[in-house]
């Protein structure tokens, strides 16, 4: 089952509540949250307020994706905002067992994303650890990005790892996605689709979500 998780960011924010509930009556399987600070990556966008006023407003599984420096300060926060899944990125974090650990301490299920360029052998050591590995597919930080090719392959390394870890690890792929290499990153052995524009971008919620959903279980039939 191919899950699909629209990224709030591209989403009106003048109207969030109702683009969130939108997007849970057309089929979303998580909501994708990315918290920006200004540092790691150059834009900002919301804290864990947000997070929790919209916690109320859906059923959704909340991916809360932290790029930001020293996480660790983050994770309590959005805890208990509300979040499901917490993602660190490994390049902010110099003991990132550590982290995986807080986060599991908080009561969440803890992830590791990985910019374009940041190798798999980071994970050498944590795969039992992880509940999630994201992969960036465009350098982190700004929204509308197009899909770097080249992250397929990683993706598809990442899928073999997971496998011989034997353990059920959800692994996202984030930046560029669309209808045009849903497929491809399936087969690759993506299993959720962080979808921002093509989502919220898309004239019917409903018809952009199914449509990912559908390509990504035609490349595995």
């Amino acid at each position: 089952m191919i899950l699909v998780a629209p990224s709030l960011l591209a989403a009106d924010f003048a109207n969030l509540q109702r683009e969130v509930e939108e997007i849970t009556e057309a089929g979303a399987d998580w909501l994708h949250l990315d918290i920006m600070d200004g540092h790691f990556v150059p834009n900002i966008s919301f804290g864990p307020g947000l997070v929790s006023a919209l916690r109320s407003k859906t059923s959704l599984i909340f991916d809360v994706h932290l790029m930001v420096c020293q996480p660790e300060k983050f994770v309590a926060p959005f805890a208990e905002a509300g979040a499901d899944y917490i993602t660190v990125h490994a390049e902010a974090c110099p003991d990132l067992y550590r982290v995986l650990r807080q986060i599991k301490e908080a009561g969440c299920r803890p992830g590791v994303a990985l910019n374009p360029a940041t190798p798999l052998s980071v994970l050498e050591y944590l795969w039992e650890e992880l509940d999630l590995v994201l992969l960036m597919s465009v350098s982190p930080g700004f929204g509308g990005q197009e899909f770097l090719p080249f992250v397929l392959p990683k993706v598809a390394e990442a899928a073999r790892r997971i496998k011989e870890a034997g353990k059920e690890i959800f692994l996202v792929v984030d930046g560029g996605v669309n209808m045009e290499n849903a497929a491809a990153l399936v087969q690759a052995g993506a299993t959720v689709l962080v979808a921002g524009t093509a989502v919220f971008g898309h004239p019917s919620r409903a018809e952009a979500i199914k449509a990912l959903k559908d390509l990504g279980s035609k490349s595995l039939s």
